[in-house]
């Protein structure tokens, strides 16, 4: 683990560890860099894959013009990608392996992507999915961007997200500060990241445009999931793949006007999407349409592989990869078949724009960078063997629903053993037939657990009382429970379920402290529903009557310093206890 314990003082190692490369002149200057991730796309979502219904001209053009990744892997769910693709590192390593109960929050410590180019000059901006963490020191303001907007949790409409938010004229967060917006999601999310790019043109710039759609609530204006409808496209697989056609008229745009800017040739444009598809193809075995379809249904296009979003099979982790920087000679249209992974984008892009992470002090990656192979200057590569898994509980699992992967081999779950090459849509399990393989691969998977385990106990604290979030607002998002799921979308909040959990927390200075509970979100200023009310923080428990009619419950601790657990009940009106979805705490001066 790092030895520095704060930003400020990673990046001054950074600055200094980079006085040492020599300044680029005014016609070398380091290439801009894009970074745009769809959430829950697979690599069958897009038509130049083999999608005969989908309509993805922009991302079609690009992967004619790209170098394309065609054998690529991320996990198999959100936030454990979006860790290893900002860090390097396997997810695990950051303290990532859910995408809810707090363990979707990537330790603050970590060196991102951002704080890295930050370091070398670039402007960096970010803009719709974070998920990585909504308090400080784990938001993508804390983490080396110096622009955000971005809405809550993972996705519109999930808990720490501006309740009521439903993709159209939403209320998201500016460096943390709610403000309202106009129209569709991902149209925002684009003419913002446009905006940062137009204000930075004249000095090179990282802009990671993370898109929400086309993951669940699959909701998009009528025009773009109609002709899907009426072409025989089911249910929310119409609005799932007119959610794409809007990403990609989206692309359109953004790549049009890079040209207009004159920045097409000295930028790095990636296209890529964080896990397989999530409603592209109905759920069951490699994709097959289930029994009881109507004869004309659209099927759904998995490109021939089996599994889907969460799966341990190529269909919940392979996906889509453009890299195109004309100017690096990285165009023209060209496969790669090496095997990769998300580890490999940070490396890969500190060598592309000539950059380096710091020597010491900071933790070391994964990755491995794919410059000389994107280049054409390493015809020998050596073949590695890389992980993936999802956990998806609060504490990790071995074994649990994982891909030991080779240039030829997947091994699945630990136990079954797929011929890649010989075998894409993995239908034919041939451990029995080869047990050295199994055997080779089992001990390198044992060696990565190993490798893992010293955070299996840690766990990342949300900080309290600093001045960069004073107030602090936490969300039953990140409840960290065993004893059932957390209501993490806003329609859970509304049906208000009898659960509850704990938050654990870094209390960062002694002293008085407000913690304000609420049913509802503050936006709402609704009855909080509760007789009565109760907070244990570390050694405190207290306890308090609540008015009738009142929104809110008040209390005031005097509180230690350091690392601890805040938990809270309420005793509703229904004789359900539950605890506070919300809690609103304040370090007072």
């Amino acid at each position: 683990m790092s030895l520095l314990t704060n930003p400020a003082q990673r990046l001054a190692v950074f600055l200094l560890c980079c006085l040492a490369v020599s300044p680029l002149s005014a016609e070398d200057r380091k290439p801009n860099v894009i970074l745009v991730i769809t959430d829950d796309q697979g690599y069958g979502d897009i038509a130049a894959h083999g999608n005969k219904m989908i309509k993805t001209p922009h991302l079609d053009s690009l992967h004619s013009r790209s170098i394309r990744l065609t054998d690529f892997h991320v996990d198999p769910t959100c936030s454990p990608t979006r860790s290893a693709l900002m860090t390097g590192r396997y997810s695990t390593r950051t303290g990532v392996w859910h995408t809810i109960m707090g363990r979707s929050i990537m330790e603050g410590k970590e060196l991102t992507l951002a704080e890295i180019f930050k370091a070398n000059g670039y402007s960096t901006g970010m803009y719709g999915k974070w998920h990585l963490g909504d308090n400080y020191p784990c938001r993508p303001q804390d983490q080396g961007f110096e622009e955000t907007f971005y809405h809550g949790g993972g996705g519109v409409g999930q808990t720490p997200d501006f309740f009521g938010n439903n993709y159209f004229d939403d209320t998201y967060f500016r460096n943390g500060k709610a403000e309202k917006a106009e129209g569709y999601c991902t149209d925002v999310w684009f003419k913002e990241a446009l905006a940062f790019i137009e204000k930075n043109r004249e000095k090179p710039f990282f802009a990671y445009l993370s898109t929400n759609a086309p993951h669940g609530p699959f909701l998009v204006a009528e025009s773009y999931k109609a002709p899907y409808r009426e072409k025989g496209v089911p249910g929310s697989m119409a609005a799932f793949y007119g959610m794409i056609t809007n990403i990609d008229d989206n692309m359109g745009k953004l790549i049009k006007r890079l040209d207009e800017l004159k920045l097409t040739e000295n930028t790095i444009l990636i296209f890529m999407t964080d896990n397989g598809t999530a409603a592209g193809a109905p759920r069951g075995r490699r994709g097959k349409k289930k029994a009881g379809n109507a004869p004309k249904a659209w099927p759904g296009f998995n490109a021939g592989m089996r599994g889907q979003k969460g799966s341990g099979y190529d269909g919940g982790h392979r996906v889509p990869f453009f890299i195109h920087w004309p100017a690096g000679g990285l165009h023209g249209g060209r496969d790669l078949d090496t095997l990769s992974a998300h580890i490999d984008i940070l490396p890969t892009l500190a060598e592309l724009c000539g950059i380096k992470r710091p020597a010491g002090g900071v933790p070391p990656i994964d990755g491995k960078s794919l410059a000389p192979l994107l280049r054409g200057k390493e015809p020998a590569w050596p073949d590695r063997t890389l992980f993936v898994h999802s956990q998806r509980i609060e504490e990790v699992k071995k074994g649990r629903n994982n891909s030991v992967m080779t240039k030829r081999w997947r091994l699945v779950n630990n136990r079954e053993l797929y011929d890649i090459t010989a075998d894409p849509g993995q239908s034919r399990n041939i451990a029995a037939m080869h047990p050295a393989v199994v055997r080779t691969l089992n001990t390198a998977y044992d060696g990565w657990w190993t490798s893992l385990s010293g955070v299996f106990n840690k766990t990342v604290h949300l900080t309290l009382g600093n001045a960069a979030e004073n107030p602090a607002n936490l969300t039953c998002h990140d409840w960290h429970t065993n004893n059932g799921p957390v209501p993490w979308n806003h329609g859970h909040i509304r049906q208000g379920p009898a659960a509850n959990g704990y938050w654990a927390v870094n209390i960062e200075k002694a002293g008085k402290y407000e913690f304000t509970l609420r049913r509802w979100p503050a936006e709402e200023n609704k009855a909080i529903g509760a007789t009565g009310a109760r907070i244990r923080i570390g050694k405190l428990d207290a306890s308090q009557a609540v008015a009738p009619g009142d929104t809110a419950t008040t209390f005031r601790l005097d509180v230690a310093a350091g690392n601890t657990r805040l938990q809270t009940w309420l005793d509703r009106k229904d004789g359900k206890k539950a605890g506070a979805y919300f809690v609103e705490v304040k370090r007072l001066e």
